[in-house]
């Protein structure tokens, strides 16, 4: 079975990188040295301090597995592909909802970035499908589970 491309801007590759450096060699020694604190109490068949410590230790390992999967699996997008005539992928959309007029600004992410407070939202999320790779002026329909938003794209940037 083929793995799934991950799609991650520049900022994206580097923040995944830097949360997998930091994994591998800070975390680790951290967790090692919970467990060998933890082990010096005694009896491990009812230490509460040696289970907490492997079961971060296995959530450490399972996190850097994820996160090496994905950048094995990473297809960059550099601000050369992002164009501003359409919305895709590392583009910087503002909306405006057609029925209350607020403005928004999104930054469109792949799914591994998205961070909906900081305002990225994922190419795949109700919002990234329905405007991706439609043009500025544009009206669109947003099915969310409150119903249907309309929107109007304002700008596109890089």
């Amino acid at each position: 079975m083929s793995e799934k491309e991950v799609i991650l801007t520049q900022e994206g590759l580097k923040k995944l990188e830097e949360e997998l450096e930091h994994l591998k060699s800070v975390k680790r020694r951290e967790v090692a040295e919970r467990i060998k604190v933890a082990i010096g109490y005694g009896d491990i068949s009812e230490n509460s301090e040696y289970e907490d410590a492997k079961n971060e230790q296995a959530f450490n390992e399972g996190r850097i597995i994820t996160l090496e999967k994905m950048l094995r699996n990473a297809r960059i997008i550099s601000n050369d592909e992002v164009d501003t005539d359409t919305v895709s992928v590392g583009s910087i959309v503002t909306l405006k909802d057609l029925e209350f007029g607020d403005i928004v600004e999104y930054s469109i992410v792949g799914t591994a970035e998205s961070d909906p407070f900081q305002n990225k939202i994922s190419n795949e999320s109700p919002v990234g499908k329905a405007i991706l790779g439609k043009r500025k002026g544009a009206t669109v329909d947003v099915n969310v589970p409150a119903g249907v938003i309309q929107y109007e794209i304002i700008d596109i940037k890089k």
